[in-house]
């Protein structure tokens, strides 16, 4: 079916910069939507920046003008590049996609995790 693979993340001191990356795999017909989320110790997972298709792009307030989020569509791969990092930024990184794939028989829908890599922002 369909797998990702993150890379990325590490350790950052405030106002520096970092990029995750993430690859999907497999019988892939084509991705629909690409998104990385992220979850700090004791809170809840939030959307950091979404891209669809079409390349629209939505990112949460809190990165608005500091994130931005990219995607090769040949490579099926979503990037996400952060600068000014902030030690809120701290969490882990979850990518999450979408689109269809092909079982040789029919395309079927799928949507996918990642395992999630983390981003740590501290001097």
């Amino acid at each position: 079916q369909v797998q990702l693979m993150e890379s990325g993340g590490g350790l950052v001191q405030p106002g520096g910069s970092l990029e995750v990356s993430c690859e999907a795999s497999g019988s892939i017909f084509t991705i629909n939507y690409m998104g990385w989320y992220r979850q700090a110790p004791g809170k809840e997972r939030e959307l950091v920046a979404s891209i669809n298709s079409g390349g629209a792009t939505n990112y949460a307030e809190s990165v608005k003008g500091r994130f931005a989020i990219s995607r090769d569509n040949a490579l099926n791969m979503v990037y996400l590049r952060m600068n000014a990092l902030k030690p809120e930024d701290t969490a882990v990184y979850v990518c999450n996609v979408k689109g269809y794939y092909t079982d040789d028989v029919k395309y079927r829908s799928f949507e996918v995790w990642g395992e999630g890599t983390r981003v740590t922002v501290s001097s």
